[in-house]
């Protein structure tokens, strides 16, 4: 890889040594295990919450504010990051999550909870978001493997461990350490983030992109309220609806209004310019299809497992276990392998294909299947997603510049929280529908045809309930959930196609802190002369001798350098090395 000729820093130089980058490495897990957690941790809280609460017909907001909250924050913290420097607004993530968490577990009524769980999702937002940055800021992309690999895994733990520790808390403690849990490991990371994040901050006197910000804000809104409009209205979708059919206007307008406001903005939130980067978009429009197929497929999983074997909410969890395991080492070893190899482009390929045979493998879900088998189903669900997550997070990393790390990085997992949102509607309306007419034929022959019997079910009121209508009920959840998965095939193979042509892009052996002059990867070639390099401990090593300097443009095959109009070099690495 190639870079400009370097400048004069104008600030001295962070020192990145292993140690340094291990202690950063260790805030950043720990921030994002908090934010990734807390995603799932309250779902299987949420009955008694709304008990207490007395806010059944709000339950649905606990969720979607943080989920509406996270996916409107990550473009911000992308943005703002790459202008002003990541520190600071790491630090505000932390602090706001924290903050929020023990506002929500102090919470009296449910208006207080669901406004602190917005709160929450901003914090939540940029600490996944500006993890993921920090990380090609600190790790040059040949090396990145091993790293993301490791907080990869962690998505996969956090998804599965949240519905336990949520269960087994409501059913210990109390569901308000479902939030007060977060207060010891975010005042943790917080400090860690303190001493460890000594990256660098600075000022632009670029204009912020508010009318993008303020129509991303409304698009986004009335997407998630669309996509959750079931649970957030009694009617459903009754299109007759004045509301329902004016938010699908609104948010149809306000996509429109922001497409127009990044084509004049000066520095847009969302740089359309970007999808011109076939690899850019590739791994965005994979990152969409492959979130619609996750997030439906993990929704309604457990709850057939409750139905199913009458496994409490913490025993479900436990049953997701083996999802976990296969993410986890799929994640690891293709991150490890990447290192070693710097290939990447089969992994997506090979884990699509797995999600994809996953899926197909999870239409036979019977309700008196072994649970060795289903655990071999979502192991296998699991090992493919793994190999996919992380690596498409890599692949744009590593072809955008250095300058726009935060930016495509936030907008590629934006566009999978967008595909999360509406993947779950869709394959939960299917799946209700379905089961609806599936248990009114179980108990239509019930005394009363079993009116109301289908609203009052539980978990435990259909281990208690006589045969037949205990295998009804139990082989209506199997047949409305098995053929659920065959809607989300085509999805998957769309993802698939499009991984085939992801170009192969040589991995940069370059940190983006040091392509960008603000770093120095190796202190051996620092001269002895106090020229400005800092250590982690704020002292000074000396100069650079050449290494790590700002990109005033990109180089290109025959050697010149060439800004694009706005100041910024340009975006798109064309070092593409097969594809």
């Amino acid at each position: 890889m190639s870079h400009a000729a370097p400048v004069a820093p104008d600030k001295p130089l962070v020192v990145l040594t292993q140690r340094t980058v291990w202690l950063i490495f260790g805030a950043l897990m720990a921030s994002m295990f908090l934010s990734s957690l807390d995603q799932t941790i309250v779902g299987t809280a949420m009955p008694t919450i709304v008990g207490e609460l007395n806010g059944v017909e709000h339950q649905g907001w606990v969720i979607t504010a943080y989920i509406l909250a996270v996916a409107i924050g990550m473009p911000l913290y992308g943005k703002f990051g790459d202008l002003y420097g990541r520190r600071w607004p790491f630090l505000v993530a932390i602090g706001l999550f924290t903050l929020a968490s023990a506002g929500a577990g102090f919470a009296d009524s449910m208006l207080t909870l669901v406004l602190w769980r917005a709160v929450q999702g901003l914090g939540g937002g940029g600490l996944m978001i500006l993890s993921q940055s920090i990380i090609a800021d600190i790790v040059p992309a040949s090396e990145r493997g091993k790293y993301m690999g490791p907080l990869g895994a962690l998505f996969g733990i956090s998804a599965v461990l949240g519905p336990l520790m949520g269960g087994w808390l409501t059913e210990g403690p109390g569901w308000r350490w479902a939030f007060w849990l977060n207060i010891p490991i975010g005042i943790a990371a917080f400090a860690i983030a303190w001493f460890a994040l000594r990256l660098p901050s600075h000022r632009s006197s670029r204009p912020v992109d508010w009318a993008g910000i303020v129509t991303m804000a409304v698009a986004t809104t009335g997407i998630v309220l669309l996509t959750s409009w079931e649970s957030l209205s009694s009617s459903g979708y009754d299109w007759s609806n004045w509301r329902l059919s004016g938010l699908a206007v609104l948010t149809l307008a306000s996509v429109a209004a922001f497409i127009v406001a990044e084509t004049r903005a000066k520095e847009p939130l969302i740089p359309l310019r970007l999808f011109t980067n076939r690899t850019f978009t590739i791994t965005t429009l994979i990152g969409l299809v492959l979130g619609m197929g996750m997030f439906s497929a993990m929704a309604m999983i457990p709850t057939f497992l409750q139905m199913s074997t009458g496994a409490g909410v913490t025993e479900s969890g436990w049953l997701m276990l083996p999802m976990m395991a296969g993410m986890m080492l799929t994640s690891i070893v293709s991150g490890i392998a990447i290192s070693k190899t710097g290939r990447y482009k089969a992994y997506p390929v090979v884990g699509l294909v797995v999600v994809g045979l996953a899926m197909v493998w999870l239409t036979t879900l019977s309700g008196d299947m072994s649970m060795w088998l289903f655990g071999a189903m979502i192991f296998t669900l699991g090992a493919g997603m793994g190999l996919v997550m992380q690596t498409i997070v890599l692949a744009v990393q590593n072809a955008v510049d250095p300058h726009e790390l935060g930016t495509a990085t936030s907008a590629n997992n934006f566009f999978r929280e967008i595909g999360a949102a509406v993947g779950s509607a869709l394959f939960t309306t299917i799946f209700t529908t379905r089961l609806t007419d599936n248990l009114q034929g179980v108990f239509a022959g019930a005394p009363g045809g079993g009116a109301g019997s289908e609203a009052s079910l539980t978990p435990a009121a259909v281990q208690q309930l006589p045969e037949p209508f205990k295998s009804g009920v139990i082989d209506a959840y199997a047949d409305s959930l098995a053929p659920s998965f065959w809607y989300l095939v085509p999805l998957v193979a769309v993802g698939l196609v499009l991984a085939v042509f992801l170009p192969v892009i040589k991995l940069s052996d370059v940190a983006g802190m040091v392509a960008r002059g603000e770093a120095v990867a190796d202190p051996a070639k620092a001269p002895a002369a106090g020229d400005g390099v800092v250590s982690v401990d704020g002292g000074t090593d000396g100069g650079i001798d050449g290494v790590g300097s700002r990109v005033a443009g990109t180089t290109s095959d025959d050697g010149s350098t060439t800004p694009d109009d706005d100041g910024h070099p340009e975006r798109e690495r064309a070092d593409i090395v097969g594809s």
